[in-house]
């Protein structure tokens, strides 16, 4: 047996989030990422280790109302997508979440979109509330929801990794610019899971 695969990178204090990994965001999906779904089996890895270490997980989710503002018919700039109740804005049907996992719905706002999974919705708290210092971050899509999250996570003084093979960006430019981003505010990038 493989000792180092028994061994997790996630440590007393850590949590993970996983963010937006939803059927619209996959191929087939209402806003479609190239390749979104291949962050599945990585983020599976993740959930597992993260499991077997304890630590919280937490899944986020667009969830939103039929006349949100990020729609183009409102005024934003993406096609209708992860529509409360619909099939869409479904979890990927192959993300194993467990049982546990704590599911922090945003996108719900009429006034402005919520990109982070920590933009008015108390996640900050919760995760002081329950001792956490560092987060994990992977999921959909890295140059917007990812990129967001991130770096409230490190406006909120949480240490913060990105795993890059668990995220992929709506462009190749924007995940560029994305990253150079991150780095600059402090996140650091695990490039394998």
């Amino acid at each position: 047996m493989n000792t180092t695969a028994l061994h997790s990178r996630f440590e007393p204090g850590d949590a993970l989030i996983v963010v937006d990994v939803q059927k619209d965001f996959c191929p087939g999906g209402a806003l479609a990422i190239d390749a979104g779904d291949r962050v599945v089996p990585v983020l599976n890895r993740l959930i597992d280790e993260a499991v077997r270490a304890g630590v919280p997980i937490i899944a986020s989710r667009c969830w939103h109302p039929r006349d949100h503002p990020s729609f183009r018919d409102h005024g934003g700039q993406w096609p209708v997508h992860c529509l409360q109740d619909s099939d869409g804005a479904r979890f990927h049907p192959d993300l194993a979440l467990p049982e546990q996992t704590v599911v922090v719905t945003k996108g719900v706002r009429f006034d402005h979109d919520q990109n982070s999974a920590f933009d008015d919705t108390g996640l900050a708290d919760f995760l002081r509330a329950h001792g956490v210092r560092r987060v994990w971050v992977g999921g959909l899509a890295e140059d917007v929801c990812v990129r967001a999250t991130v770096l409230d996570a490190r406006r909120e003084g949480f240490d913060t990794v990105l795993v890059a093979e668990a995220t992929r960006p709506v462009t190749a430019e924007g995940g560029e610019h994305a990253l150079c981003e991150m780095r600059e505010a402090g996140v650091v990038l695990e490039e394998a899971a």
